[in-house]
């Protein structure tokens, strides 16, 4: 491989094809499932002024967070940071340490946010869209299940046209 490459470590919704590769046009030099430890997953990160959130990691020495880790030039790596807010302050980057599924260990960045709020939890589409990704890229049966359990949020989008 290519000594200009980055690794990647997608948690959230960029785990789906449907959104990395056709909405955000990735061109992904290899993609394998993947895990990092110390880091637990959460939905703190505020959509809209109801309940829902999106993905976002959180220091946990307990935790284990599975995703999919992908090798990008360093154009693309530049180019998913814009279209993740980077610029903007919504998300930086943090180094991790990511172990494939063939048990290599690899040094990647993931993607965390400091604008929280607590007691977000995810919609029935966003947390559709992680499982999809799950789904797809072979994810440990525990952790889809683990997804699945997730409380979802109220959709107030939705609400709004039910009244």
């Amino acid at each position: 491989m290519r000594d200009d490459l980055l690794w990647y470590f997608a948690y959230g919704s960029n785990m789906s094809p449907g959104t990395f590769l056709d909405r955000r046009k990735m061109q992904p030099v290899a993609v394998r499932p993947g895990y990092v430890d110390g880091y637990r997953l959460y939905f703190d990160i505020p959509v809209g002024p109801g309940e829902r959130g999106v993905a976002n990691l959180m220091l946990d020495p307990t935790a284990r967070t599975h995703g999919v880790t992908y090798s990008l030039t360093p154009d693309d790596a530049e180019r998913l940071d814009r279209t993740e807010g980077v610029p903007a302050g919504v998300y930086y980057r943090e180094a991790v340490s990511t172990t494939l599924a063939d048990g290599a260990s690899v040094s990647a960045f993931t993607y965390r946010s400091t604008r929280t709020s607590a007691g977000r939890k995810p919609s029935a589409r966003y947390i559709g869209i992680l499982l999809d990704g799950a789904r797809t890229h072979g994810l440990p049966d525990d952790y889809v299940r683990w997804l699945e359990a997730w409380e979802l949020a109220v959709d107030e989008r939705l609400a709004v046209g039910e009244r």
